[in-house]
């Protein structure tokens, strides 16, 4: 008799993920991972308590995936502009992650939104530096730049519109440098 595969964790998040890339996150269950991985649904539940742990552990990855997008923009000459570019490239690169993470019902406020997302307070300090607001001010100033670069990664994601990244990077850089020279009055 061959040797019996064992079914890791990594390999039920792996498989989930895969899927998720076309899917979203209603699509994933038990009987849709075991056929992937060629096993029965046993070994999800031997390594999950039950669908929503393995959903939050899936969620987690997409999640860590996100961050480094965005540890990578911040790290960017321009770190506020490498971060809002970085933002738009996940949600190109990965809409179905982009449109699970941030096009799903909620009951935040779009401040509180931000303020959820733990790279907010980066993404603001980052923005005092380009536009020498104090925190409260750079914190009302961002809300409205997430604003226009989240509708700009809803087009991305959804393919609601065909921009270049070279469109994408001019439009966001005019934008914001036009807002804050309409707030200095300048």
């Amino acid at each position: 008799m061959p040797p019996i595969r064992k079914i890791e964790r990594e390999d039920i998040i792996n498989v989930s993920l895969e899927i998720l890339k076309t899917e979203d996150m209603d699509s994933l269950n038990a009987r849709r991972i075991a056929k992937e991985l060629n096993c029965s649904v046993q070994p999800i539940f031997y390594n999950f308590k039950n669908m929503e742990d393995l959903k939050n552990a899936v969620f987690s990855e997409i999640y860590n995936m996100y961050r480094e997008y965005m540890i990578r923009g911040s790290k960017e000459e321009k770190s506020y502009k490498g971060m809002g570019l970085a933002y738009i490239k996940f949600a190109k690169d990965y809409p179905n992650y982009f449109k699970t993470i941030f096009m799903n019902k909620t009951d935040l406020t779009p401040d509180l939104f931000i303020d959820n997302d733990d790279i907010g307070n980066n993404v603001i300090k980052y923005g005092m530096k380009f536009t020498g607001f104090d925190y409260d001010k750079q914190k009302n100033f961002h809300l409205k730049v997430w604003i226009f670069t989240h509708g700009l990664a809803t087009l991305v994601a959804t393919k609601t519109v065909k921009i270049s990244d070279k469109e994408i990077e001019d439009l966001l850089e005019e934008t914001v440098i036009e807002m804050v020279t309409g707030i200095k009055g300048e």
